[in-house]
């Protein structure tokens, strides 16, 4: 009997992505890539049994995604039994689209003569147009429900299986009104056309969002039983107060470390600022990567605000210093204006926990750092004397760690009531101080950025994938490492059939 061993291969390296335009005889690759993972296809494993020599070529327009699998090896396993070679067309169909099995002449054909490419423009609006090193790219924005919108991104859907981990794709065969609920905001080069029946587009990246019911009285309305016609009249979903969250977001890895993840997120935030309708922006399930640009990308946003307002620590709040009183049960509204802090929330339609840690991050970055933990401050003196040290910024530094304490506390009481007292103190303590280098790692990475010491430029790091495979993971775990700080809770207003991406 023939040996297994040696037939199996990794399908990473087998997947070869390309994206290809129109060249002088046939199409050619403006930039190829392998998948992060291929799991969700190939199972767990990631493995591919039964080829010597194996290369499935996984190739999309460069302007409107159209695909093509093209599959070739050395040699085959024999079947033997019940062991025989993976069948990965099967395999593959249900990940990629039907058109993407034409026979390799027709599709390069339909490549150098499609007729369309020339005129061709992202479906949907325009939003915005940039630059980053002479290179020009646009946003465009359009409802699923367009069909047009909808073709691209069922093109470009297997895509969430290769780079986004535990990415689903979205189900686009769903009812208008449920399509109406979500954007697709695509980035894309402006270019030089290869050929003059070419295109002058090619695609970067894009994002998904969506929106869902958010309740929302009117406090200065009493609320009063009334007796309105029923059924009532059809209600506009776009109408009604809602959040709005990312789902999908994907810059593919040709484009990596160029701002572009930066430009789409805030983007879609500045679309969400501009909608009346909209009350929060929220994301769906973010890794430590994204986190690290949303950080970015709302704290170059909200300090500006922060400083024109003169946010800081109060550090003797009702004069417990100065009195040298026992500082018991101190409101939070003595250390910072919760009022204004509140208002700045609404208007820039932060979702709190985001807000929390991006306040957080810029009070700490209000400290020098010879007075934080990062700059050597004498932690164990300072939990000694507490809000007693002498240094205003000490005590500044003292009043952060137990408004950090404070907010963790309430997020995790559960959690935290069923630990020992003293359990309980080294977890806040752990968490806090974990939460604390998460911090660190973005000001230093902003340090010199911004006028006064920081950017008004985006992070040019971190804009990949909304999810990224385990492996890949930063120091920026550490925000969440000890106690799990998860988003927003949903208050059981979001609406059916959330994908997980």
């Amino acid at each position: 009997m023939a040996s297994e061993a040696g037939w199996s291969c990794d399908a990473n390296d087998a997947v070869h992505i390309t994206v290809v335009q129109p060249g002088d005889k046939k199409p050619k690759t403006l930039s190829a890539f392998h998948p992060q993972f291929t799991y969700p296809i190939f199972g767990d494993e990631e493995q591919i049994f039964g080829y010597r020599g194996l290369i499935i070529r996984l190739r999309f327009a460069a302007h409107d995604m159209r695909p093509h699998v093209h599959i070739s090896y050395d040699e085959k396993f024999k079947t033997i039994g019940d062991t025989t070679a993976l069948n990965l067309l099967d395999t593959l169909k249900p990940f990629v689209q039907e058109e993407a099995f034409a026979n390799l002449p027709d599709y390069e054909k339909a490549i150098q003569d499609d007729p369309d490419a020339k005129d061709f423009k992202p479906p949907g609006e325009f939003v915005i147009g940039y630059e980053v090193d002479d290179r020009k790219y646009e946003v465009w924005a359009g409802s699923l429900s367009d069909p047009a919108v909808r073709k691209i991104l069922d093109r470009m859907q297997v895509l969430v299986s290769l780079f986004i981990e535990a990415g689903t794709p979205l189900e686009t065969d769903d009812p208008e009104w449920t399509l109406d609920r979500w954007m697709v905001y695509f980035v894309y080069e402006k270019v030089t056309p290869p050929t003059p029946t070419a295109s002058s587009y090619s695609i970067v990246g894009y994002a998904t969002t969506y929106r869902y019911w958010y309740y929302h009285r009117d406090q200065s309305q009493t609320p009063t039983v009334k007796n309105d016609e029923f059924p009532v009249p059809e209600v506009n979903i776009a109408e009604l107060p809602a959040r709005i969250r990312i789902a999908q977001f994907l810059i593919l890895p040709s484009h990596h470390r160029a701002g572009h993840g930066t430009h789409l997120y805030t983007t879609i935030h500045a679309a969400c600022i501009a909608d009346p309708t909209i009350l929060e922006l929220t994301v769906e399930d973010p890794n430590e990567q994204f986190d690290a640009l949303r950080d970015t990308a709302d704290y170059c946003l909200l300090r500006p605000e922060f400083l024109k307002h003169n946010v800081n620590l109060n550090h003797d709040p009702n004069g417990a210093y100065s009195q040298r009183k026992r500082s018991r049960n101190v409101p939070t509204s003595a250390l910072i204006p919760t009022k204004l802090l509140s208002d700045i929330r609404k208007s820039f339609k932060v979702e709190p926990t985001q807000f929390a840690h991006i306040l957080e991050m810029y009070l700490l970055g209000q400290i020098p750092k010879s007075h934080r933990s990062a700059g050597g401050t004498n932690l164990a003196r300072l939990l000694i004397k507490k809000y007693k040290a002498d240094n205003e910024e000490d005590r500044r530094y003292y009043w952060w760690r137990m408004l950090t304490k404070q907010r963790l506390y309430k997020k995790h009481k559960e959690l935290l009531s069923e630990l020992e007292l003293t359990d309980r103190v080294e977890k806040l303590d752990a968490t806090v101080q974990n939460v604390e280098e998460g911090y660190e790692i973005t000001l230093d990475a902003l340090e010199g950025r911004l006028p006064d010491g920081e950017s008004d430029e985006e992070a040019e790091a971190n804009d990949e994938a909304a999810k990224v495979p385990t492996g890949s993971r930063d120091k920026r775990v550490k925000r969440k490492l000890t106690v799990e700080d998860d988003e927003d809770e949903e208050d059981g207003t979001e609406m059916a059939k959330r994908p997980k991406v």
